[in-house]
């Protein structure tokens, strides 16, 4: 049984939890804040029989979380983990402390990975005697719903570590995906970041409204990506494939980017986008939506659990 520890019980903490557990790992979850834990492990006893139902989950709730043990000592969470996933605040002073702790205390063959959504892992190991054993591992949220999950190593990272993580994550069940170099955002946030940009300038512009521009992408773009990516995306629309199509539309989309310059999100405009969603959903709605999404995602998952790649 794969020994991990989940370094960190808030909200990506207790995700990763579940899909450790639910893969059979033995996980210790520990956060400084020991009542974090309790919650942690409430949240995880009402996912599971959700998870259960769409047919998530090979083995039965009660099984799942007898794999998850809570640990009130740091040391003891990492005594015996081949593998620690850290789920610490987003800034890089208390990433550097906490990393400081992994590195003395874990094993000398255990990889030490982030969660980090933006912090390159050079911000948080340089100083570190076991650097080359440090990287990202940075999820979507949720993870136990979304399975692909970033590696994204230190230039001193070692390739073992990455290769050892990569492995770890497919018997996960998660999907891994190296990005071979550090940059700001890392991929995915990248291209979350170009979509976004060209979003809200439409917005700005008054070329097409809010709800309008949801629907492009939930019922029209998004239906493809949900099971192809944009490279697929674009060799299955040209008769000729990926090249043929970039000859009948680079010089349109040429033309585009030309006209993609760089837009601030100034506060008027966050907040008529801001207006817009409030609209559409009430903010006392939002935690109502947000199991809504996840419940979709559920289905989504177990869907395309059934199809073939």
């Amino acid at each position: 049984m794969t020994q991990v520890a989940v370094i960190g019980a808030g909200l990506i903490g207790r995700a990763w939890s579940i899909v450790f557990a639910r893969a059979g790992f033995d996980v210790a979850l520990w956060d400084k804040f020991p009542e974090a834990v309790p919650a942690a492990l409430d949240f995880i006893a009402d996912r599971l029989p959700e998870l259960q139902a769409s047919g998530l989950l090979a083995d039965e709730p009660a099984t799942v979380l007898a794999r998850i043990r809570r640990v009130d000592d740091l040391a003891e969470a990492l005594r015996d983990a081949e593998y620690v996933q850290e789920n610490g605040p987003e800034r890089v002073p208390e990433k550097i402390a906490l990393f400081a702790e992994l590195d003395r205390l874990a094993r000398p063959d255990a990889v030490l990975a982030s969660s980090t959504s933006g912090i390159p892992a050079s911000a948080f190991t340089e100083g570190l005697a076991g650097r080359a054993r440090c990287l990202v591992a940075h999820p979507v949220n949720p993870p136990y719903l979304i399975p692909l999950v970033e590696i994204c190593p230190a230039p001193w990272t070692d390739a073992e570590a990455v290769a050892r993580t990569r492995a770890i994550m497919t018997k996960a069940g998660q999907v891994p995906a190296t990005v071979k170099k550090e940059m700001d955002g890392f991929a995915l946030n990248r291209l979350q970041g170009a979509l976004l940009a060209e979003a809200f300038r439409l917005l700005a512009d008054d070329v097409i409204s809010p709800a309008d521009l949801d629907a492009l992408v939930k019922h029209g773009l998004g239906l493809r990506w949900s099971f192809m990516g944009p490279l697929e995306t674009i060799d299955l629309n040209a008769p000729g494939g990926l090249a043929d199509y970039c000859n009948r539309y680079g010089p349109l989309y040429a033309t585009m980017q030309q006209q993609m310059t760089p837009l601030a999100w100034d506060e008027a405009l966050v907040g008529r986008l801001q207006d817009a969603r409030r609209a559409e959903l009430p903010a006392n709605m939002q935690p109502v939506r947000q199991e809504w999404r996840d419940r979709r995602l559920m289905a989504l998952l177990a869907h395309k659990a059934g199809q073939p790649a």
